[in-house]
């Protein structure tokens, strides 16, 4: 009885200290704009997962840098059209993060199907990941 007790014990003990890392990834990404008549107000957001957190006297962090590129529909590039860090605290582990970006297209922005791209880094592993969505302008 006393082997089958440490047996069931040592099991549990190793299933909760093996924790399934989860892939620094982003994920839902979504992507719409107003017009303004004279122009565009564009906002995006994703959500990302798998950052390494720090712990602080049950305090959790993560740190993220992002920067979003826009490409044109004639395939032109707007570099860093929007940058942003994100510091996220909390009292317990953060699931997951939601990153949001909004800027303003003048009038030289024409109808049409645009890209986003995210850039994003996790500032305390070093990780990196991108991810694409699609922006329709139209009126």
């Amino acid at each position: 009885m006393k082997k089958l007790l440490l047996v069931i014990i040592s099991l549990f003990v190793f299933i909760s200290c093996s924790k399934k890392e989860v892939p620094f990834e982003a994920f839902s990404p979504e992507a719409f704009a107003y017009d303004l008549d004279d122009s565009w107000e564009v906002n995006v957001q994703v959500m990302i997962k798998g950052f390494l957190q720090l712990e602080k006297d049950g305090i959790y962090s993560a740190s993220i840098q992002y920067t979003v590129d826009l490409v044109k529909p004639d395939g032109e590039t707007v570099k860093s059209i929007f940058t942003d860090d994100k510091q996220e605290t909390k009292d317990e582990a953060i699931m997951d993060i939601s990153l949001e970006a909004q800027f303003e297209l003048d009038s030289s922005y024409q109808e049409g199907n645009y890209k986003i791209i995210f850039h994003i880094k996790d500032l305390n592993s070093d990780n990196q990941t991108n991810i694409e969505t699609d922006l329709e302008l139209s009126k």
